[in-house]
């Protein structure tokens, strides 16, 4: 027996990275999974995000644990496609009772610079692609009277970052919305969390342009090299790692837990509020 089982999650993107280890995490308790992405590129952003493909692989690894798992093209800046997200789960899955709102972005700009466009894509993402998530699915969890609701924010959104302004506002402001709608649907019997994980090692930091930002007078930095910078800062978290809280906020032991916002860190974050 899992301590899912039985139970339908969806996680925003879920194509590589986080979002996919958050679903074979949760698919291996016995949970059901619908993984949507965006599978496309967006212009400010300087890395490749997620593709097809990836999708597709994440549908596998989930199909290995002996779960069912349907994998959804979707923007969570477009509300009317997440809702058609909620809507095709409860139509193939019959309920939602889980919400893992992961979808993200980063990109790096000193903030007397930053062009308009930067500043809108990282909101609409990081900060407004969770309200569009939460708005698509909590009506049915209050139909239910029961849900598991968590965000991915970050430390940046308690300490700010050089050229990460935009990044720390839009996961500063995933906290806010967080504590405001389990204040909202706490007595409803679905729970509200966030986790704020440092540095995780997916392609949102290892990519040519971090390294670039990290090692700026290297005229060709290497993955090896960044590894090596982050490892003399204490290391990047595993995926994995922000699984294990995940799958301890969406099972019944963590029905304690409500609006609260969890820093993974490894003692980073001493001194913040």
């Amino acid at each position: 027996m899992g301590k899912l089982d039985g139970q339908v999650a969806v996680v925003t993107g879920g194509a590589r990275g986080q979002g996919r280890s958050h679903a074979v995490a949760l698919a291996g308790a016995g949970a059901d999974i619908v993984v949507c992405d965006i599978g496309a590129s967006i212009a400010s952003v300087p890395y490749a995000l997620g593709s097809p493909d990836d999708l597709a692989e994440t549908v596998e690894l989930v199909g290995e644990t002996g779960r069912r798992c349907l994998a959804i093209t979707a923007d969570v800046r477009d509300q009317r496609q997440m809702d058609a997200v909620a809507d095709r789960t409860i139509s193939e899955f019959g309920h939602i009772d889980i919400l893992l709102a992961n979808a993200g972005i980063a990109s790096n700009a000193f903030l007397s610079e930053m062009p308009e466009q930067t500043w809108r894509d990282m909101i609409d993402v990081n900060l407004t692609g969770v309200y569009h998530s939460f708005r698509a699915v909590v009506p049915h969890m209050l139909e239910r009277g029961r849900g598991r609701i968590v965000a991915t924010s970050s430390i940046v959104a308690r300490m700010g970052a050089r050229k990460s302004g935009h990044y720390a506002a839009a996961k500063w402001g995933v906290v806010g919305l967080v504590k405001s709608l389990a204040e909202e649907v706490g007595a409803q019997g679905i729970t509200v969390n966030a986790v704020l994980p440092s540095g995780v090692q997916t392609d949102m930091i290892m990519n040519p342009a971090i390294y670039r930002e990290l090692m700026p007078d290297v005229e060709n930095p290497t993955r090896e090299a960044a590894l090596a910078m982050f490892e003399a800062g204490g290391g990047l978290i595993q995926p994995a790692e922000v699984s294990e809280m995940i799958l301890l906020l969406v099972s019944d032991t963590g029905a304690r837990y409500n609006g609260e916002a969890i820093t993974i860190s490894g003692g980073l974050s001493t001194g913040t509020t």
